[in-house]
């Protein structure tokens, strides 16, 4: 029996690289403007622990884009409306953490099944339908593209214009609410732009790996700092390198590309771990 081996020519291959680069540059601007949104996103939801809710959001979204390819409408509007739906049910209901997980606990496997459901009733392409779970890089259209980028620009001065309330009613919500900062308004209007940053993420790298854009570079820069400033910046640039680096790789690849995503991703949280442990180790000598 010969032992198994893997032909790296069935993973990568540079053939036409520069050809493939300009061909798909649509997906190239959109993956860094997801990468540096979301990274900055899920610095907020780290600090708000909505980690479980991003999953959550993502198969409602997943179930509205499956919607929208089975009645021929716009995939990304489809993914829109499933993630505010979700975000906004778990912004009113959820207002505790043991709610919104029991919230999030019910959406999830609803939205999954109402998606597969979707699926299992479209007679189009099958890449189309595994695109929505795992990512596809040749997806972005020039139309889909302008609603990425403008969506992104949305949740971005959303973010900018709220900032500091949300800041410190994720960090100490009990002071915000004594200081006159409306925590109801900010959590739900905070939702709405979750919602929205999943629903064009899930357009790139698919529903069910998501949280590699929106959870993971958040995650490893606070492992390393807890400057108000040093952690958005990593966790944007994080996102970024996440986002652009998986995608580049993917276009040289057989693989879809949410794998060259969250493989990079990993390996980022991986290295900021390690840098992490060792700065604990410094502060106890």
């Amino acid at each position: 029996m010969m032992p198994f081996a893997i032909d790296w020519s069935d993973v990568f291959s540079f053939q036409d690289y520069g050809a493939l680069l300009a061909l798909l540059s649509n997906s190239i601007i959109a993956g860094a403007v997801l990468g540096l949104v979301g990274g900055l996103v899920g610095v907020f939801v780290m600090q708000r622990d909505l980690a479980f809710a991003v999953h959550g959001i993502s198969e409602l979204s997943f179930a509205g884009a499956a919607a929208a390819l089975l009645f021929g409408g716009s995939v990304v509007a489809g993914s829109l409306a499933g993630a505010l739906v979700a975000a906004i049910l778990i912004g009113l209901l959820g207002a505790k953490a043991r709610d919104r997980n029991s919230i999030v606990g019910v959406l999830m496997p609803f939205g999954l099944g109402l998606g597969i459901l979707f699926l299992s009733l479209y007679d189009g392409r099958s890449a189309n339908s595994f695109g929505l779970l795992t990512g596809q890089i040749v997806s972005v259209s020039s139309p889909d593209l302008g609603w990425l980028i403008g969506i992104s620009v949305i949740v971005l001065l959303g973010l900018l214009l709220m900032w500091n309330p949300l800041r410190f009613d994720s960090l100490d919500p009990e002071s915000a609410a004594a200081r006159g900062v409306p925590t109801r308004v900010v959590g739900l209007a905070f939702m709405v732009l979750l919602g929205l940053i999943v629903a064009v993420s899930v357009h790139i790298i698919g529903a069910l790996l998501v949280m590699a854009l929106l959870v993971t570079p958040a995650a490893a820069a606070m492992r390393v700092t807890a400057g108000p400033v040093a952690v958005p910046v990593l966790a944007a640039l994080f996102g970024f390198v996440s986002a652009v680096g998986g995608i580049l790789l993917a276009l040289a690849g057989t693989l879809p590309v949410s794998p060259y995503i969250t493989t990079i991703s990993f390996l980022i949280y991986a290295v900021c771990w390690v840098i992490g442990r060792r700065q604990q180790r410094v502060r106890r000598l």
